[in-house]
């Protein structure tokens, strides 16, 4: 029995701005504000995609499951930080810790694999223009997805699942807003190597695949639109390739240093840490789900033409 008692933790406490006390009120006002953009925009971009009919492509059909997936995301650990910037109540149980790391993991991969599917999409509508209705049929394009989002939680079930079954010793503060994987994976009181090793597996399948497949379609989109002597078709060509790739820059650009390299236990005890990785996971979690919707919009002659018109039209009646 008190050996049980010794690893196993009934709940997590995590840390965050606890440090910060003066800074916690700021930190819950622009989240909030972050949030609700989220909610909205990624909102109206769903509505736009499902009743216009102008927007039943691939292209938004991945935007719509990109809006959804940045929904998900965010509600599964947003709500929670807001509550405790704004009680103090810092404490979260073991099986809510679980659920919060599987849906992150879930989302997270998912979108990966997403980001890569447009890139695959956008060379596909640029390179081979004649063909691509046939190439992205329906039944292809939801595949696509489908894929996505079956592999992201398979991924997060596995690192969840090993994460979890892991002995804590007690030790249950967790230096982070969230529960987030790597944070912890650094309480465990054993043998983390078979963590380590599926989290590189993890790693090269949802970050260096997706990013190959990226790099090389934007290599052939990039040949193919210096080809064309049309003026009008490269800027028309840069435009709709502009918005994803702005989108995968950030995701990644941030993904990748906080994702690539496990960090150490004695890393995370330093102050200075505490406020950088806090910064990053809002970066991370927040500001890039909050901007994609507003690079859609603004660079997308479509999107814009779709709200307008559902507004226009609810106006109306």
């Amino acid at each position: 029995m008190d050996r049980i008692n010794n690893t196993f933790v009934k709940e997590f406490i995590l840390l965050g701005l606890s440090g910060y006390p003066q800074m916690e009120i700021i930190f819950f006002v622009v989240i909030l504000v972050m949030y609700l953009v989220i909610l909205i925009g990624n909102g109206v971009l769903i509505i736009a995609s499902v009743f216009d009919s102008r927007l039943h492509t691939p292209m938004y059909f991945f935007l719509g499951n990109l809006s959804f997936l940045d929904i998900c995301y965010t509600s599964s650990s947003v709500p929670s930080t807001l509550m405790s910037l704004i009680s103090k109540k810092r404490n979260i149980s073991f099986s809510g810790c679980a659920v919060q790391m599987f849906l992150g993991f879930a989302m997270g991969s998912t979108e990966c694999f997403l980001l890569g599917m447009m890139a695959f999409d956008r060379y596909v509508a640029i390179c081979n223009p004649l063909r691509y209705p046939i190439i992205m049929s329906k039944m292809v394009y939801v595949l696509m997805a489908s894929v996505s989002w079956l592999s992201g939680g398979i991924n997060s079930i596995v690192q969840t699942s090993l994460a979890m079954q892991l002995p804590f010793c007690g030790k249950n503060i967790i230096n982070h807003f969230i529960c987030e994987i790597l944070a912890v994976l650094n309480l465990a009181c054993a043998d983390i190597s078979l963590n380590i090793i599926t989290m590189v597996i993890s790693n090269m399948v949802f970050l260096i695949l997706p990013l190959t497949v990226i790099f090389f379609s934007y290599i052939f989109i990039l040949y193919t639109i210096l080809r064309m002597n049309s003026a009008t078709g490269r800027r028309k060509a840069f435009s709709t390739c502009s918005a994803h790739l702005t989108v995968v820059i950030i995701f990644y650009g941030t993904i990748l240093f906080m994702y690539v390299k496990p960090k150490s236990q004695e890393q995370f005890g330093k102050d200075s840490l505490q406020a950088r990785e806090g910064l990053i996971s809002v970066f991370y979690g927040v500001l890039t789900p909050m901007l994609n919707p507003i690079i859609y919009s603004l660079r997308n002659k479509d999107v814009k033409a779709a709200v307008k018109y559902l507004l226009v039209r609810k106006s109306v009646n």
